[in-house]
């Protein structure tokens, strides 16, 4: 995740003040609290002396000016170069802006789902942002996710939306974008029409990870740089292998390990897998992950800290469970991914008008 902080602008401007104004020397800090002193004697005497009202104010707005000094000059003596830090050396991040960490999303997956428990079916689209240091021709660090979430649904509707979903958007290509279509077939890749067609109208296949993993082993035409085995995150070559070899065609691979997979998603009876699907197609592999979302409670909780992570930050998500659930489930779409696919543009960078990615943020 990208850290959204304030604190390094805070620090230069720190450092900035104190070599255009030092801070103050404890004799400084000393002669203003003197002076806090000799201006509480003038009250204190005029109140003796039964001074008038205007008098006794007037001496009252100088106390309490000098006071304001002493604040500021004791404010200014604790001022330090640098990142602030705790006694223990760990960064203080309640003089941050947020008064905590903060990170940009990756997801609008989380906070969605507090939606779908309350409207049933609903959806995000927006940017998500991932410090991923990957330069392959499929990843961004920043770029578009459509994510549904649909309340009283499980795996099975979640593939069937899934799958749905991709056809009517190959349709509407098809029907309204016919022009711009032709115009890719010409200059760029003259299989996009018929691929779109071949998707629209085909039921996609569907395999367990298992399966799909057994596939891969029993391939002989072809060496994988990544070596398959149960367990590994399939990389974008088996995929593309499954998608564009094997069946030639759309391909929804589900249950997948639940070590590679996030805590939130349903933990199957196996306990090893987890309700997790992913649609994988021609020219891109992954096009969409989804999942059924675990609504157990001690479940989620045991697999929030099994994946090494504090609790504490997603009360509010186990909150959801804590207070009633119902099942649902969800998945996100690779806006830009889904323009290469239909394209058939070979590198995700130009399909979105301003391509940030390691490295490369000027634009």
């Amino acid at each position: 995740m990208f850290q959204v902080t304030t604190l390094f602008s805070q620090a230069e401007k720190t450092e900035k003040e104190l070599r255009e104004n030092p801070k103050p020397s404890d004799s400084e800090i000393e002669a203003a609290k003197v002076l806090v002193k000799e201006k509480g004697d003038v009250v204190a005497q005029l109140k003796a002396a039964k001074a008038s009202k205007q008098e006794i104010s007037t001496a009252v707005d100088e106390l309490n000016r000098a006071k304001e000094i002493v604040s500021k000059l004791e404010e200014r003596f604790k001022l330090k170069p640098g990142i602030p830090r705790k006694d223990d050396g760990s960064i203080a991040f309640e003089n941050d802006f947020f008064k905590r960490q903060a990170f940009l999303t990756v997801s609008g997956q989380l906070q969605v789902e507090t939606y779908a428990c309350a409207l049933s079916s609903v959806y995000t689209f927006g940017p998500t942002f991932r410090a991923e240091n990957s330069h392959t021709s499929r990843h961004l660090a920043e770029f578009w996710m459509v994510e549904p979430e649909i309340a009283f649904a499980n795996l099975q509707d979640d593939m069937n939306c899934a799958e749905k979903y991709v056809q009517y958007l190959c349709k509407w290509l098809l029907d309204h974008c016919q022009e711009d279509m032709e115009f890719m077939v010409k200059n760029y890749d003259k299989s996009a029409i018929e691929r779109l067609e071949l998707v629209s109208s085909t039921p996609f296949v569907r395999i367990s990870y298992t399966k799909a993993v057994e596939l891969l082993k029993n391939v002989t035409d072809k060496k994988f740089d990544n070596k398959v085995e149960w367990g590994i995150d399939l990389a974008s070559e088996h995929e593309r292998y499954l998608t564009e070899d094997i069946f030639k065609k759309p391909v929804i691979v589900y249950n997948y390990p639940k070590g590679i997979k996030a805590f939130y998603m349903r933990l199957n009876d196996d306990d090893k897998t987890v309700a997790a699907m992913d649609v994988l197609v021609p020219k891109v592999g992954e096009l969409i992950g989804g999942s059924q979302r675990e609504e157990r409670l001690d479940v989620l909780k045991q697999r929030i800290l099994d994946a090494g992570l504090p609790l504490e930050p997603y009360e509010w998500y186990l909150d959801l469970r804590r207070f009633g659930s119902v099942k649902h489930s969800g998945f996100g779409l690779g806006f830009e991914r889904m323009i290469l696919f239909a394209t058939g543009m070979e590198n995700i960078r130009d399909v979105i008008p301003f391509p940030r990615y390691p490295g490369r943020a000027d634009l």
